[in-house]
């Protein structure tokens, strides 16, 4: 198994091929800014219980959804255009993340891997322009929402909640129509759900992702707090 230095200047993974047949690729190392950002770059994420060390992950096959595929079944589909709830781009980055560390049916004490430490990482990435959340509201309640960081044309997809039937289905159906408006490539969504297949995710091998993704990387950032065009 890999180890990665604790060096604050040593942002290095091993090659993704390296991993094991889980995805497993590497441990240790810290959550600073510069190494995640090295980290999705190379189509690593990092994944661990609150009372592991690190753990870096690169599954293969690995879930995509092509922005320009994306899929909104009928039922979604009326729901979105009935506006039963109304989405917002970074307005509550900390809150979004909280709650989805909170309890939800397949975590039904917590999502354990959402710790403080894991929180207050993608934070300082959310002030640095780089992590961005969705919310869906309900007379001004957050019933739903997902985070992620961006890079490039590339969007990483990290984790979702909901409290409100399709909260979080219309924030990433939102989320995904501004990204393909905005010129992005793939919206990565790491390992295979329902909940994301059901929207025209796919599985496609590591290394075709891997390409994805050095082409996504090609294009220029889009920093900074975002808001939906329309």
């Amino acid at each position: 198994m890999f180890r990665l230095s604790r060096n604050p200047r040593v942002w290095d993974f091993p090659p993704v091929e390296e991993a094991s047949p889980e995805g497993l690729l590497a441990v240790g190392g810290d959550l600073q800014p510069e190494r995640l950002l090295a980290a999705y770059r190379h189509g690593i994420f990092p994944w661990y219980e609150e009372d592991s060390p690190i753990l870096w992950w690169s599954p293969d096959p690995r879930a995509v959804l092509f922005p320009r595929k994306l899929h909104v079944p009928r039922s979604l589909d009326k729901t979105l255009r009935h506006g039963h709830f109304t989405v917002t781009l970074d307005t509550c980055f900390r809150n979004v993340m909280i709650e989805c560390a909170g309890p939800r049916p397949q975590y039904p004490e917590g999502g354990t891997w959402i710790t403080p430490t894991m929180i207050e990482a993608y934070t300082k990435l959310h002030e640095l322009g780089h992590a961005h959340s969705i919310e869906s509201w309900q007379e001004e309640k957050l019933v739903g929402g997902l985070y992620g960081v961006a890079i490039g044309g590339a969007f990483f997809g990290e984790s979702m909640f909901s409290r409100v039937t399709d909260a979080s289905k219309v924030a990433l159906v939102s989320l995904v129509r501004q990204l393909h408006a905005w010129g992005f490539q793939i919206f990565d969504c790491q390992q295979a759900s329902p909940h994301v297949m059901q929207l025209g995710a796919e599985e496609i091998p590591r290394r075709a992702f891997i390409g994805h993704l050095n082409t996504a990387l090609t294009l220029s950032n889009r920093g900074g707090r975002w808001q939906f065009d329309i």
